[in-house]
């Protein structure tokens, strides 16, 4: 489980995001840090019994860094008030589907999909959905799906995209330019053991459509 000194840094980092606070707390930063490592090495060894491709899978190697680009932000705070993962077997920066979870203290949710697609790799999901449209629709339309994520999310294009039928009944999805679900988990969830199995239910339901959008990624 989550500790409650890791949430409880996350939240004081959030009041003093900055340099000499940081420094001064760096500590505490690294004994979070090796909580929410730990955290994701339990999670990841009970996602290989749904999904394979985790089995290869090293939580450290899943985890962003905490520090904020700032180049092309308005917001100048140096640090992320969270912890995230991209939880990838091709690594955490690849646009290969996935999942991700994010711990915030006000702002914990799990998800997954395809988010930042290159043109062709989503020239190719669009076709798989075009191609597939029963398929798809079925995955997105099972209880499990459903009841936890309800839609999936991504930004559209007004017009359909060049190539493709305006009159397909998928064609709400093919004008996506991210194929993404996520979910919020409750932070009274935080530091018991439901907050585990509700990552793992949650994750276990993406399976289906990430695998569905892995097929665009084969050759």
């Amino acid at each position: 489980m989550i500790r409650k000194s890791t949430i409880q840094f996350l939240k004081e980092l959030k009041k003093n995001n900055n340099k000499s606070w940081f420094d001064e707390h760096r500590g505490e930063y690294e004994i979070a840090k090796k909580d929410f490592i730990q955290f994701l090495e339990g999670l990841i060894e009970k996602m290989k019994t749904f999904d394979p491709e985790m089995a290869e899978v090293k939580a450290k190697d899943c985890l962003f860094r905490i520090n904020r680009d700032v180049r092309f932000s308005k917001n100048k705070d140096p640090y992320k008030p969270n912890f995230g993962a991209s939880i990838n077997f091709k690594g955490r920066k690849s646009t290969y589907p996935g999942y991700y979870v994010h711990l915030e203290p006000g702002s914990v949710f799990v998800g997954g999909g395809a988010y930042m697609l290159m043109p062709d790799e989503l020239q190719k999901v669009r076709q798989e959905i075009d191609y597939n449209t029963k398929d798809f629709f079925k995955i997105i339309a099972a209880k499990p799906f459903k009841s936890i994520y309800k839609e999936i999310k991504g930004e559209s294009l007004v017009n359909p995209p060049k190539g493709f039928d305006g009159t397909s009944e998928a064609i709400e999805y093919i004008k996506q330019k991210q194929f993404y679900a996520s979910t919020n988990i409750a932070d009274a969830d935080i530091l018991t053991p439901a907050f585990e199995k509700k990552i793992l239910e949650a994750l276990k339901a993406l399976v289906p459509l990430n695998r569905f959008l892995s097929q665009a990624f084969i050759d």
